[in-house]
């Protein structure tokens, strides 16, 4: 029975930060993935997210501490403009959304991305 403890204890990764609210999961909707991102992931160790509209740079850095267990360094954000859309004779548009580039400390390592 010991051993079965201590080897749940073992493989249960010791939390640094905040234990994530239901709120924090509202805040990062999901990751951006392209060349682009994927290379500022690999030689920058920065991470591409669409967040919410109203979300802040603070709300951003809690949240993604929180969620993925990591220490952030910095939060760039950028609203992104809606664009006009074709398919065939009917016009449309791209609703426009809000990003953001989330630097993280050297020593963290996150792959956003399974391959």
């Amino acid at each position: 029975m010991a051993k079965a403890k201590k080897a749940v204890e073992e493989v249960v990764e010791e939390r640094k930060y905040a234990a994530p609210q239901t709120g924090d999961f509202d805040v990062i909707v999901k990751p951006i993935v392209t060349e682009k991102t994927m290379n500022l992931q690999k030689e920058q160790n920065k991470i591409t997210v669409v967040v919410k509209k109203d979300a802040n740079k603070v709300q951003i850095k809690l949240a993604f501490e929180a969620i993925f267990n990591v220490k952030v360094i910095d939060v760039k954000v950028m609203n992104v403009g809606p664009r006009a859309k074709r398919m065939g004779r009917y016009e449309g548009s791209i609703s426009g959304y809000k990003k953001a580039i989330v630097t993280l400390d050297p020593s963290e390592n996150l792959n956003v991305v399974s391959e």
